[in-house]
């Protein structure tokens, strides 16, 4: 592979395994006269999330129950067909499949400590409210005569 800007980074340390993805090529839809009708510029990149060693145990659990929908017998598949040059594509679709493995295996956010509300600052709206109330309260014309 000539000039592919590898290795497409998940995380930290963890890449895309160059030898555990799976290209195909593919006549695309879309803008390109002519030669697009003799060039396979679609690019359909697979890999192998259940059988893979690349991930951490961890990771790749956790990537596995979130991408379920996205899965077919354990195969993630990623399809690129934006640019008119497969070369374009290809790189789209790695970048592509490595955001959504680095998404689907990032540890889930800590969770939201629910913080106090301040007894001044409650004290303070509720002052304010009964002004407001008094202040509405004196603009109904009993006493007006």
């Amino acid at each position: 592979m000539e000039g592919m800007s590898g290795p497409y980074v998940i995380r930290g340390s963890v890449s895309l395994p160059e030898a555990e993805l799976m290209w195909r090529f593919s006549r695309s839809s879309g803008p390109g006269g002519q030669h697009v009708n003799t060039s396979d510029s679609r690019v359909e990149l697979s890999f192998d999330l259940a059988k893979t060693e690349a991930l951490p145990q961890v990771w790749k659990a956790r990537a596995l129950e979130r991408l379920a929908g996205k899965l077919v017998d354990g195969v993630l598949t990623v399809r690129a067909s934006e640019h008119r040059s497969q070369w374009r594509n290809r790189e789209t679709a790695a970048v592509r499949l490595a955001a959504l493995l680095a998404e689907a295996s990032a540890p889930p956010p800590k969770p939201r400590r629910p913080t106090r509300i301040p007894r001044g600052i409650n004290e303070r709206r509720l002052r304010e409210k009964k002004q407001r109330s008094d202040t509405k309260r004196g603009r109904s014309g009993r006493d007006w005569g």
